[in-house]
């Protein structure tokens, strides 16, 4: 018994929080909803940060670098993808070396270098190249470094900043929790209404140094922000490399494959089950049984397997939401060439092609107090339907959502093409129902991305589990740059590419829709399996 009592004290350390002195955290005093609010508004400062520069690079590439225009979108591309992707080694930083508050202040200023030495360049002409010049190999260095600098910054804050909010609540206050995410969610389109508003105007009118003077001066107040609610905050320390305790039972248990169980792996066994009656995160445990081999080994412990049945279990669910965020990369890239094209007025005022991205962040921003309020009525009158609000039942009907918007987006698109031979030009508020069915879908399936991950991670890989939200995003942007090119390949070898050429109106976007409508159809049974043995 003595393998159960060493597991339990162990769970019971990891439920340890401590403030910012060390000391062991006050409840009446450290976390709370106080403490989880910072979180959201450093959210809509660093998210606007983040999406002013991303939405603007492609001109600052061609107008001020003079990139030629395939180059300046795919370096657009691999930034906004490596951003997210570098959140995988900020949520290993945050679990295993350094806490949450630690890892964001640090990412912050690093993500601030980086803005800084991109306002150099705007600044100084020696920075650039003449007009009509590429850049040199000194300038394109610069410049390349300023963008990965700033990459790597924005990875660490997606990694720490959601999962130190959600670590200032009650764990056994799921609901509590849910909302939270929610409004973290809301904060993060609020930023990005901004940069495409705001920010939009500045470089627009001001130009690029005024902009990425006012970014970094955004970040300087998020991260003061954040460090002004130091008082109210608590910690959990770092729990070492949970990579090399997953390598190791997985080692292990590839050592031991054909080995005959010993008396000691049911003693271990017994620890998991008692472990799993005392926990929350359970429902992974029963499965994945094979993994009971690396008991064998001595230098393996009962909570090493847990944690690694917990982490694997999680992998399906995310590798199902990938595609959904392939058909939210859209909204980003052929939405816009498409409301390009189309009658942006409103009254007087021409609304600018950054700007395009207004619609669908409005769209999300209603739909989360809506949810609220639609979850606080229907889950408080009628209890047997609150499971249709849990995280699973959530990401599935975003999943859903976006197959319904690719459908739409495939018949807007081919009416579009329609009337355009006629030399008739639709509204852009005709994407208006794309823009519905994929921010709804957006809202669903992110934050209960983010909520699913937290909670069902294990306690030391809580950061990591949740960058996984954003690792989804980034292979959706790359599976959908894959995807084009896959596309075009072979409608070119039986006549002409569905995307080739410049002319949106002589391409087959529509078929290209329809195509990502059935691709994501199919991905949601996959996630329905995945989700119902979960």
């Amino acid at each position: 018994m003595s393998i159960e009592r060493d597991v339990f004290q162990k769970e019971s350390d990891d439920d340890r929080y401590f403030d910012w002195k060390g000391r062991e955290a006050d409840p009446r005093k450290h976390g709370g909803t106080r403490a989880a609010a910072f979180a959201c508004v450093v959210e809509v400062l660093t998210n606007m940060v983040f999406l002013a520069n991303a939405s603007n690079f492609v001109r600052y590439f061609l107008l001020s670098m003079h990139y030629p225009h395939a180059t300046a979108a795919n370096m657009v591309t691999n930034f906004i993808g490596t951003s997210f992707l570098l959140s995988i080694l900020g949520g290993f930083i945050s679990d295993s070396l350094f806490t949450r508050f630690t890892t964001l202040i640090i990412s912050s200023i690093i993500e601030l270098l980086g803005l800084i030495l991109l306002r150099i360049q705007a600044q100084h002409a020696k920075f650039r190249p003449a007009s009509g010049a590429t850049p040199s190999r000194s300038q394109a260095a610069i410049l390349y470094t300023g963008l990965y600098v700033v990459a790597t910054g924005v990875g660490g804050i997606n990694a720490s900043l959601p999962a130190h909010g959600a670590d200032q609540l009650d764990h056994c206050n799921q609901r509590l929790i849910s909302t939270y995410f929610n409004w973290f969610f809301f904060s993060l389109c609020l930023g990005g209404l901004l940069s495409c508003t705001v920010m939009v105007w500045v470089e627009e009118n001001k130009g690029w140094n005024s902009s990425f003077t006012i970014t970094s001066i955004a970040l300087s107040l998020a991260l003061s922000i954040f460090i002004s609610g130091s008082p109210f905050y608590r910690h959990k320390r770092p729990g070492g490399s949970a990579l090399t305790r997953i390598f190791k039972v997985l080692a292990s248990t590839v050592r031991n494959w054909k080995a005959s169980p010993e008396e000691r792996v049911l003693e271990n066994q017994y620890a998991v089950s008692a472990i799993n009656s005392n926990g929350v995160n359970v429902r992974s445990h029963n499965k994945y049984k094979f993994l009971d081999k690396a008991l064998i080994d001595s230098t393996v412990s009962a909570a090493q397997v847990k944690e690694t049945k917990t982490f694997i279990g999680l992998l399906p669910i995310f590798a199902s939401t990938i595609m959904m965020n392939c058909c939210l990369a859209q909204l980003q890239t052929y939405s816009v060439v498409q409301g390009s094209t189309m009658n942006r007025k409103l009254h007087n005022f021409e609304i600018p092609v950054q700007s395009l991205t207004v619609l669908p962040l409005s769209v999300m921003l209603a739909s989360i107090p809506l949810y609220e309020r639609f979850r606080r009525i229907l889950g408080d009158k009628n209890s047997a339907k609150s499971h249709i609000f849990q995280p699973l039942w959530r990401i599935g009907v975003g999943l859903a959502l976006a197959s319904v918007s690719m459908a739409v987006a495939a018949i807007v698109e081919s009416q579009r093409r329609k009337v355009a031979h006629k030399n008739v030009t639709l509204s852009f508020f005709w994407l208006g129902w794309q823009y519905l069915f994929l921010g709804v879908s957006d809202m669903l399936t992110l934050g209960g991305m983010l909520e699913f991950f937290y909670s069902e991670a294990p306690d030391s890989m809580r950061s990591m589990s949740t960058s996984l939200s954003w690792c989804s995003t980034s292979m959706g942007y790359f599976l959908s740059s894959v995807l084009v090119s896959i596309a075009n390949s072979l409608s070119g070898r039986f006549g002409k590419e569905w995307l080739g050429g410049a002319d949106v109106n002589h391409s087959r976007l529509d078929l290209f829709y329809t195509l990502l409508c059935i691709l994501n159809t199919l991905n949601v049974l996959n996630y329905l399996y995945w989700a119902r043995k979960y």
